[in-house]
Parts: C-alpha cells; sequence; structure tokens
C-alpha cells in the first residue's frame, strides 16, 4: 500500500509535471549551436585510430563469458558501485558455445570498464527467476540502457529461452540501483521487445525514449517479411535520488508506430533500433533498420500522439541497416551500420557528410556506441571480436 507522503509526491507531480518538463529538458540539452549553424569538419573526421579493449564479461562468476555486447551507455555522476566516467556495456548472448551458449536474448550480465585503469567488473547479474517484478519471457539485455544522474540504471530485456524467435517474449525493462540491484520493472503497456532506448535526464524527473520490436505477428512472420507495427515510446519517470524511494511511472506514450520489423535468424529481429534527442531537444531521431533510413520524430518530448514514422531525415546513401545512434557534439547523427562495420555522420538537415570503417568484419559487428566524456573519440560494441573499442 502507498504511503500518504508518496500519494502526495504522485500528485503533486503530475500536477506539475507537464511545466516543468519542458524547462528541464531545456536545462539539460547540451549547449551547441543550432542545427542549422556553420559547422566545422565532421565531428568523425577528428579521428582515424581503433583501440581495441576485451570487455566481455570478466573471467570469474556466474556470467563469465556473456557474449555478444550490444547497450553502452556513460556514467554520469559517481554513485554506489558506479563511478563517473566508466561505461557500462550490457550483454545479449549467454556463455558458452552451441548448443546451450552464446544464444541470443539470453544475456543477463552488465559489465561496468573503467577507462583509467583499462580493467572491467561485473555491475550486474540479473537472475530471471529473482526479479522483483514482471519481465514475460525472461532475461535477453537488448542495447536499451541508460545510467541516470541520481544512480538508476534502466536496461531493456527482450528474451527468448533458445535463441530463437520462437521462444521470443515481450521482455520489460529492468529499474537497478547503483549498486547492481533489481529493485523493479516495467512491463506490459507500451513495453513490448525494447530494443534501444535514450534519456533525458532532469534529475528528480527522466524521460525514456525506447524502441519496440516485437508488435504485430513480426515473431510468426516469414523471414525477412516487414511488418509495419515497430513503435517508439515515451515514458516520464520519477527518478529520485538514492535511498528516496524507487523510480516511478508518471505518463507513457506511443510517439512513433508503423516501423518495419522483420524477424531475421542472424540477428533475431530488425526493427527500430537507436535513438538520440536532437540538440533541442524537440527532435527524436530513430534508427530505422529495417527502412534503411533516419527518421525525425517531432515535439517528441510532448507530443500525445503518434508521429507515424516520423519525417525522413536521411536515407540510403552510405547508410546500411544502421542500428546504433548517438549525438556528436556538433549535432550531427551518428549511426553504426549493421550491414558493413560503417559508423556514418549525418546532419540535422540530412546530409551524411562523413563515412568511416569501424568493424573490418563488416556486417553484424557494430550495435551500440556513445560519444566519450569530452568528446575525445566515440565507444562502440564490436559484435564480432566481443569488445568494446575507442574510436579516437
Amino acid at each position: 500500500m502507498k504511503t500518504t507522503l508518496t500519494k502526495r509526491i504522485e500528485t503533486a507531480l503530475v500536477v506539475v509535471v507537464a511545466g516543468t518538463l519542458l524547462s528541464l529538458v531545456a536545462s539539460t540539452a547540451p549547449a551547441h549551436a543550432h542545427d542549422s549553424a556553420p559547422k566545422s569538419k565532421p565531428f568523425i573526421d577528428n579521428f582515424s585510430t581503433v583501440t581495441q579493449g576485451d570487455t566481455s564479461a570478466p573471467t570469474a562468476g556466474p556470467e563469465a563469458g556473456d557474449q555478444n555486447p550490444y547497450g553502452v551507455a556513460v556514467v554520469p555522476r559517481s554513485v554506489g558501485k558506479l563511478i563517473q566516467g566508466n561505461i557500462l556495456v550490457s550483454n545479449f548472448n549467454n556463455v558458452g558455445a552451441p548448443p546451450t551458449g552464446n544464444l541470443q536474448g539470453t544475456g543477463t550480465s552488465i559489465v561496468q570498464y573503467s577507462p583509467d585503469v583499462q580493467t572491467q567488473t561485473t555491475f550486474a547479474e540479473i537472475d530471471a527467476s529473482t526479479l522483483p517484478g514482471a519481465c514475460p519471457g525472461g532475461v535477453g539485455l537488448t542495447t536499451a540502457l541508460a545510467v541516470l544522474r541520481t544512480g538508476w540504471v534502466i536496461v531493456g530485456s527482450l528474451p527468448t529461452s533458445d535463441g530463437t524467435i520462437g521462444t521470443v517474449g515481450a521482455g520489460c525493462l529492468i529499474v537497478l540501483d547503483a549498486n547492481g540491484k533489481p529493485v523493479e520493472t516495467f512491463s506490459g503497456g507500451v513495453i513490448n521487445g525494447p530494443w534501444d532506448m535514450a534519456a533525458s535526464d532532469g534529475g528528480f524527473i527522466s524521460q525514456l525514449f525506447f524502441t519496440n520490436v516485437l508488435n504485430g505477428n513480426v515473431a510468426a512472420a516469414p523471414a525477412d517479411t516487414s511488418v509495419n507495427e515497430g513503435t517508439v515510446a515515451r515514458m516520464t519517470l520519477f527518478t529520485p535520488p538514492q535511498g528516496l524511494g524507487k523510480p516511478f511511472i508518471l505518463e507513457t506514450k506511443i510517439i512513433g508506430s508503423g516501423f518495419p520489423e522483420e524477424n531475421d535468424p542472424a540477428a533475431l529481429i530488425i526493427g527500430p533500433t537507436g535513438v538520440a534527442l536532437g540538440v533541442s531537444g524537440d527532435t527524436l531521431y530513430v534508427a530505422d533498420s529495417a527502412g534503411n533510413r533516419i527518421a525525425g520524430i517531432s515535439n517528441a518530448s510532448f507530443r500525445n500522439s503518434s508521429a507515424g514514422t516520423g519525417k525522413t531525415v536521411s536515407a540510403n546513401g552510405s547508410l546500411m541497416t544502421p542500428l546504433g545512434l548517438t549525438l556528436a557534439p556538433n549535432g550531427d547523427i551518428l549511426t553504426a551500420n549493421g550491414g558493413d562495420g560503417n559508423i556514418v555522420e549525418t546532419s540535422a538537415l540530412g546530409m551524411q557528410v562523413a563515412t568511416t570503417l569501424l568493424a573490418p568484419a563488416g556486417g553484424g559487428a557494430l550495435f551500440g556506441l556513445a560519444v566519450m566524456p569530452g568528446a575525445g573519440g566515440i565507444y562502440f560494441v564490436d559484435d564480432s571480436e566481443n569488445q568494446l573499442n575507442l574510436f579516437h
């Protein structure tokens, strides 16, 4: 039963959330020039070297050897086990070799990597049987990974029991505290196969933007057949500091819909993937992977209805199944190609301004990516090597 204090907090926040979110988003958006302002050379042209580092799960512990790193998130503030500037990496596949290991949708660990000392530790090992809430289908940690300043870590689960689409579950969002302990789950409603995520961190109030790739009959459809029911959801949360209660949901909305999804034996699912909020805090950029384009959803933080598949910002050209997506410091959009191992930089006006090879193995290697604090490089996972690498 909720306490009187909790009820008062919820009531007050629901009343003021619409008015406060605008200022929160504006105040937390990076202080960059407007998208139309003149820019210097492309951001990725500042870099030429890929430094490799094995950041799969540690060699000890129950999760030893988890594979297929997917999500990448930089820790914004030191809280609990989280160290500012470190990188969290979520693993989509489990330990071992087939037929029982290295199965998609069965990875259960989040690794914390320290670039200062080049070491890794297990931040969390998530046991589906002891989750403090529902997560239909179990645990298979996706690219949907966010770390908030108040120390909450939120990760998506799109689970299978045998690595195939035939056993896929709707999954959930798992909320962990700053010591890696799951404290609650969010499931059902707008959540159905959370695949990637971005956060607008407003301190006590935060917004999550995440894609879903299991809507419709995609799991039963023939491989490589498009089902146009992928969605983009917005979830507004009350996110108190550690020790002052758990996050709770204030509002959820579907703000994008109709994105193509395909079941694919090699990738499990292809659908809307990476998301990032533009520098103005208005446009949400979405990697429409099956559509081979970057979409833009306007008024993403406040809209009350779906924008459909959004406006096409850029399509085809150097894009080849864009998966991971993040924003460069100059406001450009960075996408990791799942089809050829390239990173592509695209301006907010839709011009593809630079392309560089990150993963020589080519297709199937790249997923999550994040800009290094201080803008000195780009962290990215290379699934072909089971590594978190730095392009600098």
